[in-house]
C-alpha cells in the first residue's frame, strides 16, 4: 500500500482529521513537508477536501474518492459486524449528487474492458445464430449456477447443467433450489428473445426480471411494503414504499444517461442490491438485469463463475456500508475478462 493510499484510508475511517492526527494515524509517517505535499497532491487531484484553515484545518475524504479509493477488505471485515462504523441508512445523495459527476471507471480500466468487448466482437464475427444460442446456452448454466450459489443453492455446476438441459432434478436437494435455477434459465431466454428489453431501463422492467426469477418460490410481487434486514450487516434499506419506487426511478435515471455502457452494467449490478427493492431475489434481479444491459448494447455477458461467493457478498457489503465501489468494481472488471475469453 502507498502512503498515498495509506492517507485516503486513514481519511475514510476518520474524516475532518488535522494533519498530526494524519500523521499520528499511519504505520510509518513521512516528515512533516512530505506529508503536507501528500496532502495537498490529493487536494488538487479531488480526492481530499480542506476545511478551515490554520491551527483549525481539519481534512476529509472527497465524495468521488469516499466511493472509488481502494479499501483494505480482508482488515475490513476482521473487525465483527456491531464493531464497524458504517453507513446505516440508504444514501440518496449518492444516486442523485456523487454517481452522476463522477468516472466510474479509469483510463487504465476502461483499456482492460475494451480490450475485451474488442476480443468478445471479433469472436462473434465467426459465429452463426445457432452457434451464438449453443455459447449463450453454455454461459447461462455457469450463470444461473454461480448466481444461485451466491443465494446458497446448493446445486453443483453439473448437477445444474444436468436440470438445465434434461430437466433431472438432484437428489438430497429441495424443489426451490431447482426452481431457483430454472428461472434464471426462463429469465435469460426471455432476454434473449427480446434483446431490447432493457436498453432503457424502467422500474416496470425490472419488476418483470424480478417476477421471472422468483415465480413459485413463495416471493410477493412488486415493489416491497415491509421492511427487510440483511444478513451480515447493519446496514438498514428504505422501508417506505414511496421512498423505494423514487430511488429505483433514480437509478434508472442515472443509469440510462450514462453514456458508458460498462458503467450502466455496473451500476445496474449494484443499486439494485443496494436498493433492495423486493422482498427477496435482488442480488439476482441485479446480476441479470446487469447482463440484459450489456446484451442490449452488444456486448458480453458475465457468468460470474469464477467469482468467490464470500468475496462477492463482502465486496457487496463495502457498498452497502461504506458505499464505497472498489473491490466490486474489481470482480466487474476480471469477470468481463473472463467471459470475453471464455465464452464465444
Amino acid at each position: 500500500m502507498t502512503i498515498q493510499v495509506e492517507i485516503l484510508q486513514f481519511l475514510h475511517y476518520n474524516p475532518s482529521s488535522s494533519r498530526v492526527e494524519i500523521a499520528a494515524g499511519l504505520a510509518d509517517a513521512p516528515n512533516e513537508r512530505t506529508l503536507k505535499r501528500l496532502i495537498a497532491d490529493g487536494v488538487q487531484r479531488g480526492d481530499i477536501v480542506v476545511e478551515g484553515r490554520g491551527k483549525a484545518t481539519r481534512y476529509s475524504l472527497s465524495a468521488q474518492a469516499q466511493l472509488m479509493m481502494p479499501l483494505d477488505i480482508d482488515t475490513y471485515f476482521l473487525k465483527d459486524i456491531d464493531e464497524r462504523k458504517v453507513q446505516e441508512s440508504f444514501n440518496f445523495d449518492l444516486i442523485r449528487t456523487t454517481l452522476p459527476q463522477v468516472a466510474i471507471f479509469t483510463e487504465e480500466e476502461l483499456q482492460r474492458l475494451n480490450a475485451s468487448h474488442q476480443q468478445f466482437l471479433a469472436n462473434m464475427q465467426t459465429l452463426s445464430e445457432v452457434e451464438y444460442r449453443k455459447e449463450m446456452e453454455r454461459l447461462g448454466v455457469d450463470l444461473s449456477w454461480k448466481s444461485s450459489q451466491i443465494e446458497g443453492n446448493t446445486y453443483s455446476l453439473l448437477e445444474t447443467e444436468r436440470l438445465l438441459k434434461e430437466k433431472q432434478t438432484a437428489q438430497g436437494k429441495t424443489k426451490d433450489e431447482a426452481v431457483m435455477l430454472l428461472n434464471h434459465k426462463d429469465a435469460l431466454d426471455f432476454v434473449l428473445d427480446n434483446p431490447d428489453y432493457l436498453k432503457e431501463i424502467t422500474t416496470r422492467r425490472i419488476e418483470d426480471i424480478h417476477a421471472i426469477l422468483t415465480k413459485e418460490l413463495g416471493v410477493g410481487g412488486g415493489i416491497r411494503t415491509r421492511r427487510v434486514g440483511i444478513t451480515g450487516t447493519n446496514y438498514r434499506p428504505l422501508d417506505n414504499e414511496f421512498q423505494i419506487r423514487e430511488a429505483l426511478e433514480d437509478s434508472c435515471a442515472l443509469i440510462n444517461g450514462k453514456e458508458n455502457i460498462f458503467e450502466k452494467a455496473l451500476l445496474a449490478l449494484v443499486l439494485l442490491s443496494y436498493i433492495q427493492a423486493f422482498s427477496d431475489g435482488n442480488k439476482r434481479t441485479a446480476r441479470i438485469t446487469s447482463n440484459a444491459i450489456l446484451m442490449a448494447w452488444g456486448y458480453c455477458p458475465l457468468s460470474f463463475r469464477t467469482v468467490d461467493s464470500v468475496d462477492y457478498k463482502k465486496a457487496m457489503l463495502m457498498f452497502y456500508e461504506q458505499n464505497n465501489i472498489a473491490a466490486f468494481k474489481q470482480i466487474f472488471i476480471e469477470q468481463y475478462e473472463f467471459a470475453a475469453k471464455n465464452y464465444f
